[in-house]
């Protein structure tokens, strides 16, 4: 007998070995205990010592519309310089809450910082946030904003 033939056959004996006409059984499970749901937070936990948040209500968001916020560094001519923090969230045709993190140390001195927002529903831009001005690097609670029909 060849190599050849013995390696093929050899092969064969192992595909044949190794399938089974029979689905295998699950196995029985240890005990049925009962256990409760696991939670996952809804916010992104606890604020670090080196981390400041801006927070609030945002108002008039569709149901189902992407919106996106935004803290930037603006230029002398209203243009976007540097991203400093940004988050996603999905309204809910109700005031949705907001909580958008950022490093101090990388607010600027002396530069324009302004948080900006939008709406888009099905990729269309439907709303935008009037820029606030954020004059700080500190934690703060920015009340309720509203959204207004894009122009």
């Amino acid at each position: 007998m060849t190599l050849r033939l013995l390696a093929v056959l050899s092969f064969a004996g192992l595909l044949a070995a190794c399938s089974s006409t029979e689905p295998p059984t699950p196995a029985p499970a240890a005990t049925a205990t009962k256990t409760a749901p696991i939670k996952l937070p809804e916010g992104p936990g606890p604020l670090q010592p080196y981390q400041r948040e801006l927070s609030g209500q945002l108002l008039g968001v569709p149901a189902g519309a992407e919106v996106e916020m935004a803290l930037l560094v603006i230029d002398d001519r209203n243009r976007p310089q540097k991203l400093l923090s940004s988050t996603k969230l999905v309204g809910n045709n109700k005031s949705l809450p907001f909580q958008l993190r950022f490093n101090p140390e990388a607010f600027p001195v002396g530069a324009r910082v302004e948080l900006r927002g939008r709406a888009s529903q099905s990729g269309q831009l439907i709303l935008h946030l009037p820029s606030v001005l954020i004059a700080s690097p500190e934690t703060q609670s920015l009340g309720q904003l509203q959204f207004v029909t894009a122009p």
